[in-house]
C-alpha cells in the first residue's frame, strides 16, 4: 500500500503516463458498463477523451442504447487495462451529462470524417445494410461541404463521477495486489488492500 498514491487520480495520472508510452494503440480505451432501470447490464468499449477531479468523460450518440440506459440508471463503472504493463483501473460512480460547450469543444476537434460519421449513424438502431450509412456520410459531405460540421442535437458527453477506485497489478501465480479507494462523505479516500 506504500507505494501507491493516497490519491486515486494521481495514482490514476501516473498509471496512464506510463500507459501512453507502453499501449502501442489507444490507451485511453476503456470498457463501459451501464445498466437498464431493473439491472440488465451491457457493455462496450469506448474512449475516455478527459479527465479531471471532476470524473472521467466520454462522447457518444445521446440516443444510443448506452444513453438510454444512463438515462434510466445514471450510474457506470469504466475499466482500463493496460496489458503491457499488466494493469487495470476500475472505476465505479454516478454520470451525469456535460455541457453543450465542453461536447462541442471536442466534436470540433475530431477529424471531418469522424463529424460526419456521427450525424450519419443512428447509433444501436438496425439499418437495412451499410451502404445506407455510406450513403448518408457523402450526403452530409455535400451538406458540409467545408470543415464546419456543426455539433448535432443528439451528440454529446458523459461524465463519470467516481466513488470508488481499485487498481489491480497482475502477479505471478495469480497472487494479484489490489487497491481499492472509495470516496468517503467528507470526501477523502479510504484505501484497503483487496484478496485476488
Amino acid at each position: 500500500m506504500e507505494t501507491m498514491n493516497p490519491d486515486p487520480l494521481v495514482q490514476f495520472e501516473t498509471w496512464f503516463e506510463e500507459a501512453k508510452v507502453s499501449e502501442l494503440t489507444l490507451p485511453e480505451a476503456v470498457a463501459l458498463a451501464t445498466a437498464t432501470r431493473d439491472g440488465r447490464p451491457s457493455v462496450r468499449m469506448v474512449l475516455v477523451k478527459r479527465y479531471d477531479r471532476n470524473g472521467f468523460v466520454f462522447f457518444t450518440n445521446r440516443e444510443s442504447r448506452k444513453a438510454d440506459e444512463l438515462a434510466a440508471n445514471p450510474r457506470a463503472a469504466l475499466v482500463y487495462h493496460w496489458k503491457s504493463l499488466g494493469r487495470q483501473v476500475r472505476i465505479e460512480g454516478n454520470v451525469e451529462s456535460v455541457s453543450d460547450d465542453v461536447s462541442k469543444a471536442y466534436f470540433d476537434s475530431r477529424p471531418r470524417g469522424s463529424r460526419l460519421s456521427a450525424w450519419a449513424s443512428p447509433q444501436s438502431e438496425k439499418i437495412s445494410a451499410r451502404e445506407f450509412l455510406e450513403g448518408r456520410v457523402a450526403e452530409l459531405a455535400r451538406k458540409y461541404p467545408g470543415d464546419d460540421v456543426p455539433l448535432p442535437s443528439f451528440w454529446g458527453g458523459y461524465r463519470v463521477i467516481p466513488e470508488q477506485f481499485e487498481f489491480w497489478i497482475s502477479r505471478e501465480d495469480r497472487l494479484h495486489d489490489r487497491f481499492l479507494y472509495v470516496r468517503q462523505g467528507d470526501g477523502r479516500w479510504k484505501r484497503s488492500l483487496l484478496a485476488p
